[in-house]
């Protein structure tokens, strides 16, 4: 069971996935709640069960691994490319690690409404919402909905900068 909350004070919109085993398919209904709440684009979502929460989290942080090798490696790239000017067998191998890595989490996570969300582990700001301190689970994972055009914007901007530096790079060693 969904619920579906707007505090006064804070205009967000908060959904909560209750830990309510009310049948032998209660695992699919939460996943079903999951990407009703996804879908709605809730500020907030609250997961309580616990494998749910556990799975979701996994996936949000390969999608954030994925995101930042591609976008360290590619800055790598370009940086190992200026300093050994004469090897672009040093670049290359960093260049072709973000174009796959951005290909990957392109083609995973672009469609998915998963990467809007951020898992939210500060206790400081997750104090402020006072619907986490009247939930039946111990440890709820708690998701907040952060925009990320731009780093998606960075993410492929280092990407293409860092193969089109490596292409270079070998072109120019090898013409």
């Amino acid at each position: 069971m969904v619920d579906k909350a707007v505090d006064r004070q804070n205009p967000f919109t908060v959904s909560i996935i209750h830990e309510v085993y009310d049948s032998e398919n209660a695992h699919e209904t939460f996943e079903l709640e999951l990407e009703r709440a996804l879908e709605e684009g809730s500020d907030i979502i609250i997961i309580e069960p616990s494998r749910l929460g556990d799975e979701t989290a996994r996936w949000i942080r390969v999608g954030n691994c994925l995101h930042k090798t591609a976008m360290l490696s590619g800055i790598g790239a370009v940086a190992s490319g200026l300093i050994w000017t004469d090897r672009p067998y040093v670049c290359t191998p960093i260049g072709a690690l973000s174009l796959l890595c951005a290909g990957l989490h392109t083609i995973s996570w672009q469609f998915d409404p998963c990467v809007q969300y951020q898992v939210e582990n500060d206790l400081t700001r997750l104090s402020k919402y006072p619907e986490i301190n009247l939930l039946a689970a111990a440890s709820p994972i708690v998701l907040v909905r952060r925009e990320n055009s731009r780093t998606k914007l960075l993410q492929t901007s280092i990407t293409l900068l860092a193969t089109a530096f490596c292409a270079w790079q070998i072109y120019d060693a090898y013409k």
